[in-house]
């Protein structure tokens, strides 16, 4: 406990001191919206708020010059999905004076159409009880900048967007703003974070970002396997507990090797 993997242990340390190495740290790298204003104080990932008040609940101390709170300010979350969910809850707790929550793609629909038939996943709108608690929901919203002064965001430009061929395009003429205090991104994740045990051991990407493993979990790395997140994207915790008994079943095959057989895969 309390180890950064890529810092206080290195990929290559754990190449060199285990037989094998199973890497569990989900898909953590955020998907960023890199638009003029982004770099306003502000705005912010969802995962740096919402870690923060996991902390603050859990007793920790939280500094109070890089605080995250969503008190007396009117709060912006980009997102429609758990995450942002989470979020919304989270400012409303902390006295938000407003909760806004909007989604790039259209409003889905009250039940499942003819085009959406079993056993796809029902593309039909849900609202999680964190949005019950009091947030207004806006779908089909392109954000295209944020405005700030001193440095700090005051408000959200953007255009209703419409769905052409599968791309989301912003409509000329529908421009709003959006007053805010406080931005949070929660727009999905893009797989594990690069930097650090990933590109320390070397291993290769799948199309998606995340770590290509082999229906055992192996990794390109012998010795080193990847389960849950980290392989599969964000997911389920269904998928990660099926994962976890894959994965294992493959780590004892390979521990099972002759130790020659091992050595001469590395």
């Amino acid at each position: 406990m309390g180890v950064a993997v890529g810092q206080d242990v290195r990929g290559e340390q754990l190449a060199h001191d285990f037989d094998a190495a199973v890497l569990a740290m989900g898909s953590r790298a955020p998907r960023d919206l890199p638009i003029p204003g982004r770099e306003l104080r502000g705005v912010h990932f969802a995962m740096e708020y919402l870690v923060q008040q996991n902390r603050r609940i859990a007793g920790e101390a939280v500094d109070a010059g890089r605080a995250i709170l969503a008190a007396g300010k009117r709060v912006v979350v980009i997102g429609g999905g758990d995450t942002g969910s989470d979020c919304v809850g989270t400012a409303v707790r902390q006295g938000a004076t407003s909760v806004t929550q909007l989604e790039l793609m259209p409003k889905p629909a009250l039940v499942r159409l003819p085009t959406n038939p079993w056993p796809e996943w029902p593309l039909v709108l849900r609202t999680s009880t964190s949005q019950e608690e009091g947030a207004g929901r806006d779908w089909s919203v392109s954000t295209r900048a944020f405005r700030g002064e001193n440095g700090r965001v005051v408000a959200l430009e953007a255009q209703r967007a419409v769905l052409e061929g599968g791309m989301v395009k912003p409509l000329p003429g529908t421009e709003v703003s959006v007053p805010c205090e406080l931005v949070l991104l929660a727009m999905g994740f893009v797989g594990p974070e690069r930097h650090g045990v990933v590109e320390q051991l070397g291993l290769a990407l799948d199309a998606r970002g995340n770590v290509r493993t082999d229906a055992s979990g192996a990794t390109s790395a012998a010795g080193i396997y990847a389960a849950g997140d980290a392989a599969r994207g964000q997911s389920l915790v269904v998928w990660a507990i099926a994962d976890g008994r894959r994965v294992a079943a493959g780590v004892d095959a390979w521990l099972r090797r002759a130790p020659m057989a091992r050595a001469a895969n590395g």
